[in-house]
């Protein structure tokens, strides 16, 4: 394939072998000389190749398929796998189909519940609200191409916002459903990320191994002009469809 002349070995340098190859693959698959679907050569024809080991490649290849970069199909090969949802809502309100429309695939919602709840002592604590205020409660499944991206649960004050049980959230944006209904714009959110293991349930919903880590997002959304929380949720990203990106100024 003619992109093995781009990926250049050096054994004279201390960086092991597999992660110069490793590296330089992700390079050209993130700017697009390797395309999603395109197949790599065999293990033993690239280390040929390379004039570098069977194992260092596996080592490799092994790596991305394991981030999500590269997927293994029995009898067929390796091959580029999708493009990554990268997700900016560690710095940006922007909704979860913007940022997959942007990246050419097509979003889709199942809503797995929407429905008035007891209320909640965590959740509750986080909306500054008292321990017996009923919340709206939504649950989603977000997909990206058809495949399974992140696992949503989301508390809204049920008093407050009782509207919202009547929004078809398969098509509906939460925020804009706010803002159209109520007037109430969100402008901000704090969020905290973890890595973290899913039980059985949640593992199913995503459609991967229990023992595979996701990255759990807590976040607490308030509207603008406001101290009072409007929203808390809950979302676990599958780790190997997912990455995040941050912009920090000085």
């Amino acid at each position: 394939m003619k992109y093995i002349e781009d990926i250049q070995v050096d054994k004279t340098v201390p960086i092991p072998l597999y992660y110069q190859l490793k590296t330089q693959l992700l390079s050209l698959i993130e700017s697009g000389v390797l395309k999603p679907g395109d197949a790599l050569p065999a293990e033993n024809s690239l280390g040929n190749q390379l004039d570098i080991s069977r194992p260092t490649v596996r080592q490799a290849l092994s790596d991305l398929v394991d981030e999500g970069y590269l997927v293994r199909y029995k009898g067929k090969g390796t091959f580029v796998g999708k493009p990554k949802v990268k997700d900016r809502f560690l710095s940006k309100l922007q909704s979860f189909n913007t940022e997959v429309i942007e990246k050419g695939m097509l979003p889709r919602t199942d809503v797995l519940a929407l429905k008035k709840i007891p209320g909640n002592p965590v959740c509750n604590l986080r909306l500054e609200l008292p321990e017996d205020e009923p919340l709206i409660y939504l649950k989603r499944i977000r997909y990206a191409d058809d495949e399974k991206v992140v696992f949503l649960e989301t508390y809204v004050p049920f008093r407050k916002y009782s509207r919202l049980m009547e929004i078809d959230f398969t098509t509906a944006s939460l925020y804009s459903s706010l803002e159209s209904l109520y007037g109430v714009r969100v402008n901000r959110a704090r969020r905290e990320i973890e890595a973290v293991t899913l039980n059985q349930d949640e593992a199913k919903l995503l459609d991967i191994p229990i023992h595979k880590a996701v990255c759990l997002v807590t976040s607490v959304a308030y509207a603008e002009y406001s101290e009072t929380p409007v929203e808390y949720s809950i979302a676990r990203y599958r780790g190997d469809r997912t990455k995040f990106a941050v912009e920090t100024l000085r």
